[in-house]
């Protein structure tokens, strides 16, 4: 039996590239640019791999992950997304993913990730703190996990303007 796995990502040429590189590892591949989209697909296709990115447009992919996980029979999810913190990746990985990697992310990561490959990917410590931005950005995030996504919520937690706040999210975070 193939594995079969499910890619969830609002990039369509994301989707194109990594569904080209799963086949030829020998996958069945089915993408979705929707969380909406990628429920029904999994209670469709059963995949035994899920690869899920958090920023999309109508919902987060934290929102989504312990549906779709919830829709299959034991399959497993990692998150891959440009927008990485300390907080979705805890977060994440208390709702059930296997696995949280930083875009961009080689085939090879993906499936060290995933436990099915062994890889020789060496992670390196950096010698450098993280930034107060880096960490703002953080801190930022957690407080809105906490909130429940809620942005009024979360700038009077954080005792800012919700219009700052809202433009702080929009911009990308600092990477490091």
């Amino acid at each position: 039996m193939t594995d079969k796995i499910l890619l969830v990502d609002d990039d369509t040429t994301f989707t194109a590239v990594m569904t080209r590189g799963f086949e030829r590892r020998g996958f069945t591949v089915r993408s979705c640019n929707s969380g909406a989209e990628a429920l029904v697909a999994a209670a469709e296709f059963q995949p035994s791999h899920i690869l899920l990115d958090l920023n999309m447009p109508e919902t987060s992919g934290l929102v989504v992950l312990p549906e779709l996980l919830a829709a299959t029979n034991a399959a497993e999810l990692v998150v891959l997304t440009g927008y990485s913190s300390i907080a979705t990746a805890v977060e994440a990985t208390k709702l059930g993913a296997k696995n949280y990697l930083c875009k961009p992310a080689t085939l090879d990561e993906i499936l060290a990730a995933f436990g099915d490959q062994k890889t020789s990917v060496d992670i390196e410590v950096p010698n450098d703190p993280i930034s107060v931005d880096r960490l703002e950005w953080e801190h930022i995030q957690r407080v809105l996990g906490d909130n429940d996504g809620n942005v009024s919520a979360t700038a009077r937690a954080l005792g800012m303007h919700r219009r700052t706040l809202q433009r702080k999210l929009q911009k990308r975070p600092v990477r490091r």
